[in-house]
């Protein structure tokens, strides 16, 4: 592996994005067509112990052994190939040990502190409701955001019966057990006939959607008290609980998984959610500023011990130039904004904004991750202030009219946050467009990140939307290729040029952060020239006709 640049392009998957398994990623990366195509791996964090969000709600971070084989992530290393992997900062899965500890031993728990008691942290700042819960005064959130209805809040029962309200700013589920004939003789004095009864009226609503105070128990009035509090008493969740990061538990918590991030040979570890973490009456529950600047140096001590890289990752408009906050700070960023102007140029065959960005990110010497597609979807939010809202509604309608989805944010009518589609898919699954637009990242200022379905020029995947029901739109990009089905996309010329163009990035010298870059636009002609050491790498790109030529 010889001339590898260091900021060579980084493969983007889940581990079982590719054939199944780590085994067959493996497989696939020992194949001649991939010799010197990659430096890194981003494995997304379904790698790890995890129950829902596609990986995001992390019970613990041991290797899931479903996605992989003990030695798989070391062979990486063998194939010339780093590791960057994700640390989810601002909350854990409800069937984490520390939230399970809370759940057994309430109170008497080490863990009591470990996550966010909502009456404790608004204590004073509002007033209890019927419910249980402080609905906190107007002053104390006009300036915050949640990012479903209602408060950000699951009640969780305690081993004294107690309901407790804990911050949930992610996806929570509350299930029920369906109580059968025994289980109701053994909580209360009633007959089979009748248990047998109310338990088929239980089961029914329930399934319906109902909460055990929302039955019907017409006909079984006496019994309605016991069988509800039969029923939440053995509740069972599925969520992501906030973290507390006033508790000292939870740094210990963030030392350790650095730790073991690192000693699976994580370089760079994604910092996901990390602006959600800081929260204080009264301020903003998103960028709470200085206080996300001070947890994240809080981090990166951390880090430092462990020879870790962080990137963190946070979504904001242009306008508002928090890229460059994280950047003067000494952090990487995601650069959120190539995917859309990318997409904008070629389509309107105009490159005047995206040789501004690209001038920007090398001038104000700001080192990013970029990309096209990713597990997300295609970056909207982040353009406004550098497209006007009419260009960036065309682009809206250009995609959707391919196949498409709008993300608003938070279900916010009219405030799109992204759209979710495959890349190949929002160019019109024209293979030059994407050759065009794979050529062009691969001469941008930073790391290419390549989301493995754009490599084999992936379509969007309507069934797999379908499957998913409600919210499952960004599965529409998330497709698990068969290795047979690797094997065929090996065959053809857009998938062929586009590991081309990946082997000529990972090793030509002339590329890196310190590398010289200079940038010229004339009339539809882009033209990017890479020099370090003697060595050169240029690209001239033809916007009126998406021809590119490599010198």
């Amino acid at each position: 592996m010889s001339n590898i640049t260091n900021n060579g392009p980084m493969l983007n998957a889940y581990p079982d994005s590719m054939g199944g398994t780590m085994s067959d990623i493996l497989a696939v990366l020992s194949k001649e067509e991939f010799k010197d195509v990659f430096r890194s791996f981003y494995i997304l964090p379904s790698i790890f112990n995890t129950d829902l969000d596609r990986g995001f709600s992390v019970i613990d971070y041991s290797i899931n052994e479903q996605m992989a084989a003990p030695g798989d992530i070391d062979k990486l290393a063998d194939l010339g190939i780093d590791l960057k992997l994700d640390f989810i900062l601002n909350h854990a899965s409800v069937l984490s040990p520390q939230f399970q500890d809370l759940l057994k031993n309430g109170e008497n728990s080490k863990y009591k502190d470990f996550f966010i008691n909502w009456n404790k942290f608004w204590e004073g700042c509002g007033e209890m409701t019927p419910e249980g819960y402080i609905q906190p005064r107007e002053e104390y959130i006009k300036d915050m955001f949640f990012r479903k209805p209602g408060l950000p809040i699951l009640m969780v029962r305690m081993p004294d019966g107690k309901d407790v309200p804990y911050w949930n700013t992610f996806y929570q589920e509350v299930q029920y057990k369906r109580p059968d004939v025994q289980d109701l003789m053994d909580r209360m004095n009633i007959q089979y006939l009748t248990a047998q009864k109310l338990s088929e009226r239980i089961k029914s609503e329930l399934d319906e959607g109902k909460k055990p105070s929302e039955i019907d128990f017409t006909g079984f009035e006496k019994y309605r008290d016991a069988a509800v509090d039969l029923l939440e008493s053995g509740r069972r969740y599925l969520g992501q609980m906030d973290l507390n990061i006033k508790s000292e538990l939870v740094w210990e918590h963030y030392r350790n998984t650095l730790k073991s991030l690192s000693g699976y040979g994580a370089r760079i570890v994604r910092l996901d959610a990390f602006a959600y973490a800081p929260k204080e009456p009264g301020k903003k529950n998103f960028l709470n500023e200085p206080d996300t600047w001070d947890v994240l140096e809080r981090v990166k001590k951390l880090a430092d011990e462990f020879g870790v890289s962080l990137l963190p990752e946070i979504h904001a408009s242009y306008g508002e130039k928090i890229y460059e906050t994280v950047a003067d700070k000494g952090y990487m960023t995601y650069d959120f904004f190539l995917p859309g102007l990318l997409i904008y140029a070629i389509e309107s065959k105009d490159g005047k904004l995206l040789y501004d960005w690209a001038k920007e990110v090398y001038d104000k010497k700001i080192r990013v991750v970029n990309m096209l597609g990713c597990h997300d979807g295609i970056p909207l939010l982040d353009l406004k202030g550098l497209l006007p809202e009419e260009d960036i509604q065309k682009m809206i309608d250009i995609i959707v009219g391919r196949g498409g989805y709008v993300k608003d944010l938070h279900g916010a009518k009219n405030m799109y946050y992204q759209v979710n589609a495959t890349y190949y898919s929002a160019l019109g699954e024209d293979d030059k467009k994407m050759l065009f637009a794979r050529a062009i990242q691969m001469f941008m200022p930073g790391k290419p990140q390549i989301w493995y379905l754009d490599l084999f020029a992936g379509k969007n995947d309507h069934e797999a939307v379908k499957r998913a029901g409600a919210g499952g739109h960004k599965e529409i990009n998330r497709t698990n290729l068969t290795l047979p089905q690797i094997e065929e996309a090996l065959g053809k010329e857009v998938v062929k040029e586009q590991l081309k163009l990946l082997r000529y990035r990972n090793t030509n010298p002339a590329f890196g952060f310190d590398s010289n870059f200079t940038v010229s636009l004339e009339g539809t002609v882009m033209t990017f020239l890479w020099e370090k050491d003697g060595h050169k790498a240029q690209l001239k790109a033809d916007f009126s006709d998406y021809s590119y030529k490599l010198d």
